[in-house]
C-alpha cells in the first residue's frame, strides 16, 4: 500500500455560519434579513402568535477539533423572538485543536429574546471553546439558558479527560450586566467530587433574565424548583434573575430545566424540546 500523503491524511473540518434578521414590518414581526452556509442552517417553524421561533441547527452532527460554528440573531426595535437550537450539541474527543462555538444576538430597544438552546453533552477528550453574548439596548431584555451534560449516565461514562472553556455575558446598552467564565479541565474533574467545584454532579445549567422588573419572578422560580436529585437556587436585583442548577443526570436537570423556563415565560416551550 501506498503512504498516506499530508494532503490525503488530513481531516474534514466543519465550518457553519447562520445568521437571522427579524424587524417589525406592516404590524407584525417578519424575517427580514437570513444568512447561511456550510453546516451551520436556520429556520423559522410556524407558530401561533406575533413571536417568531427561530430554530438554529448544526447538520455535521456534532463538534470536534478544528470545527467552527457560529449564530447571529438579530432582534428589532420594539419584536419579541424566541431562539433555540433543533437538538442538544455534542462535543466528541478532539484529535487536535479546540472546536470554537460563537453565539452573538443582538435585541433592539424595547425587545426581548428567550435564548433557549438545548443541552451540551460532552464526551471523553472533547476541546470547546464558546462564546455566548446577548447585546441589549436601551428598554430590552432576555431569558437565556445553558445547560452542561458531561457525558451519557445510562452509558456508565465517565470524563477523565476534558479541554472546556464557555463564556457568557449579557450586555446592556454595552455595559456588562452578567459575566459567566466557566472552565472545566482535567483536574477539575479530579476534584469534581468536592463542594467548591461541581460536588458529584455530571450535569449543570445557568438561567438568567434581564430586563425590567425580571426580580419579580424570584418568588414564582423558587416555588417551581424540587426536581428529585436537582440542587437549585435562584437570586434576584435591579433587573436581574440568576438561577444555578446542579444534578447527577441530565435528564432530571431537563425536567427542572423545563419548568422553571414555563414559569419564566408563562407559555410552553419550543416544540423541538419534546420534553
Amino acid at each position: 500500500m501506498n503512504a498516506l500523503s499530508p494532503l490525503s491524511a488530513r481531516l474534514e473540518r466543519s465550518d457553519g455560519h447562520a445568521q437571522v434578521t427579524l424587524a417589525r414590518s406592516r404590524g407584525a414581526v417578519r424575517l427580514r434579513d437570513l444568512a447561511q452556509r456550510g453546516s451551520a442552517k436556520a429556520f423559522l417553524p410556524r407558530v401561533e402568535g406575533d413571536v417568531p421561533e427561530v430554530v438554529f441547527l448544526n447538520t455535521s452532527g456534532g463538534l470536534t477539533g478544528g470545527d467552527r460554528l457560529s449564530y447571529r440573531l438579530e432582534v428589532g426595535e420594539g419584536c419579541r423572538a424566541v431562539a433555540t437550537t433543533q437538538t442538544a450539541e455534542r462535543a466528541y474527543a478532539a484529535g487536535a485543536g479546540a472546536a470554537r462555538v460563537e453565539v452573538l444576538h443582538e435585541v433592539g430597544r424595547d425587545g426581548w429574546l428567550d435564548w433557549l438552546p438545548q443541552e451540551t453533552i460532552l464526551f471523553e477528550g472533547a476541546a470547546l471553546d464558546r462564546e455566548t453574548r446577548i447585546s441589549l439596548a436601551p428598554g430590552a431584555g432576555c431569558l437565556m439558558v445553558e445547560s452542561v451534560v458531561l457525558g451519557r449516565a445510562a452509558m456508565g461514562e465517565t470524563l477523565t479527560r476534558l479541554a472546556f472553556r464557555d463564556r457568557r455575558s449579557i450586555l446592556r446598552g454595552g455595559k456588562p450586566v452578567l459575566v459567566e467564565p466557566l472552565a472545566l479541565d482535567n483536574r477539575a474533574l479530579a476534584a469534581a467530587g468536592g463542594a467548591a467545584v461541581l460536588g458529584g454532579a455530571r450535569a449543570l445549567a445557568t438561567l438568567a433574565m434581564v430586563g425590567p422588573g425580571a426580580e419579580d419572578a424570584l418568588g414564582p422560580v423558587r416555588t417551581a424548583m424540587g426536581e428529585a436529585g436537582v440542587e437549585a437556587a435562584a437570586s434576584a436585583f435591579d433587573g436581574k434573575l440568576v438561577l444555578r442548577l446542579l444534578a447527577a443526570d441530565g435528564w432530571p436537570l431537563r425536567r427542572q430545566v423545563a419548568r422553571l423556563l414555563t414559569v419564566l415565560r408563562g407559555r410552553a416551550l419550543p416544540r423541538v424540546w419534546q420534553v
